[in-house]
């Protein structure tokens, strides 16, 4: 006799446990099959495999499951039972993919860092993934970089793709993706295979890339593309991924300085916003700015960027006087800014390992990448570290911010200020007091300490509270740093 424990109540959502001692009261084998479906596909995958051990009508359950997840948490369980042995662990994936009968909505495999011969036993998966109608793929990859095989294009209903340290060749097999609508590239190869060969996907919302080679290779047409974010990819033809009328989400961080990188494009503020009609979050950070002053920063744009209403700043420098420039002029020609974020750039030491700097900016935004309304961070891990802050002179950058004119425009609609690692530099004072006296509709104005010393703090806040501010509203908050 088998007993069963089950912790389920789907009525009240109370976890309550019953014995059962029979089969006449065996309550899950009875149930339809979508719901004992959707129950196996909450279980880790071996759980839910080991479940056809439990009799014969539960023999061959698990094989019509649509979700498999070969995570890394499957990947950490597997190497803890010491369990990988030379192509060991890509193996135990196919023998549950043999199997397996119906199609695929979700599948997903993390490669681990383990010995293996070569790809073909991935490739042998991903021959078996092609044909399962699969919907949704992820493959992220600790391993060298895998050359993904031509029958992957065989995926003509995948809708999401997310994948890590792997070459596309050639890409002009994703013109078969149709449906696909969300596309998270982290460590692509873009190759002179590609010669930048158009790609039409006229269902994609959503394309992230980071850390991507070669991506002046990489030519898309979206016509719906609605969110963009290219993370240190230098290389980027940005005019080709910006030709794109809905586009309302942009984000462009380098991540570090690039004083000697040889441009593939000519570009500068006006033309990035010109390309930028529709845009309403737009986030930078400020080695693009530094990057975009090459060319000078205009006082004006030739059109206003009146679709703009969420600013966020990130790596950014206010004493810099090139990227304090930046910053000024995208408020100038922001009529309808409502939120500004500055992160300003973390002094650490270069023998400090850091939070890769895109995480720390996702989590800032507080927007969502596919759904508007949370960014929405891929399981990708990168390699970047925080870069070690330049010691900028800060005379020029205060000498700007006290001059008559310096923002020449009234920021009617911001409501929403936050300064995160704030130093109490003249510069940043300015600049808080330029914001306070130009924002008549100011709610609310955050500030970040990046120092520990209480005393100091203090000062700050004593300083911030004595400038005049054009909107009764508005209210100081001083956040201690986070430790």
């Amino acid at each position: 006799m088998v007993t069963v424990w089950i912790f389920l109540n789907f009525m009240t959502g109370n976890h309550k446990t019953s014995l059962l001692t029979c089969a006449e009261n065996d309550i899950i084998s009875n149930l339809p099959e979508h719901l004992i479906g959707s129950i196996l596909e909450r279980l880790p995958i071996d759980d839910a495999v080991r479940t056809s051990i439990l009799s014969k009508s539960w023999r061959y359950r698990w094989t019509t499951m649509t979700m498999l997840l070969f995570d890394e948490q499957f990947s950490k369980k597997f190497a803890e039972k010491g369990a990988f042995g030379r192509n060991g662990f890509i193996r135990t994936i196919n023998d549950v993919l043999i199997p397996h009968n119906g199609p695929i909505s979700k599948f997903s495999l993390h490669i681990p860092r383990i010995d293996l011969d070569s790809f073909q036993e991935v490739d042998h998966t991903m021959l078996l993934i092609s044909r399962k109608s699969v919907q949704e793929l992820v493959l992220t990859n600790s391993n060298s970089c895998y050359e993904l095989p031509s029958y992957v294009s065989s995926c003509s209903k995948l809708r999401k793709l997310e994948l890590e340290n792997c070459i596309f060749k050639p890409l002009h097999k994703l013109e078969v993706f149709s449906n696909l609508n969300h596309v998270c590239l982290t460590n692509i190869d873009f190759g002179a295979d590609f010669c930048g060969t158009l790609v039409t996907l006229p269902q994609l919302r959503v394309l992230w890339l980071d850390m991507c080679r070669s991506v002046y290779n990489f030519n898309i047409k979206a016509s719906k593309l609605k969110r963009l974010a290219v993370i240190d990819c230098p290389d980027a033809m940005l005019l080709r991924l910006l030709d794109a009328p809905c586009l309302n989400m942009f984000c462009l961080c380098f991540l570090e300085p690039f004083e000697d990188f040889v441009r593939v494009e000519r570009m500068n503020l006006s033309r990035l916003l010109s390309n930028l009609p529709e845009v309403k979050n737009l986030f930078l950070d400020g080695h693009f700015l530094k990057y975009l002053s090459a060319d000078g920063i205009p006082k004006w744009l030739p059109r206003a960027v009146y679709s703009l209403s969420n600013l966020r700043l990130y790596d950014f420098q206010l004493s810099d006087l090139d990227q304090l420039n930046g910053a000024l002029c995208l408020l100038r020609n922001s009529p309808n800014l409502e939120r500004l974020c500055i992160r300003q750039s973390l002094r650490v030491s270069k023998s400090v390992p850091q939070v890769p700097s895109f995480w720390l900016m996702w989590h800032m935004t507080g927007v969502d990448l596919a759904k508007g309304l949370r960014w929405n961070v891929p399981p990708f891990h990168s390699s970047v570290v925080e870069p070690q802050v330049m010691d900028y002179d800060v005379g020029p950058a205060s000498n700007h911010l006290e001059s008559p004119n310096c923002l020449d425009q009234t920021l009617n609609r911001l409501q929403t200020v936050e300064i995160v690692y704030f130093e109490g530099s003249r510069p940043e004072l300015l600049f808080i007091k330029l914001i306070l006296a130009h924002s008549p509709s100011l709610v609310k104005l955050t500030i970040e300490s990046e120092t520990f010393d209480a005393h100091q703090r203090l000062n700050i806040a004593m300083d911030v509270k004595g400038f005049p501010r054009a909107s009764p509203k508005a209210e100081l908050f001083f956040l201690n740093p986070k430790p």
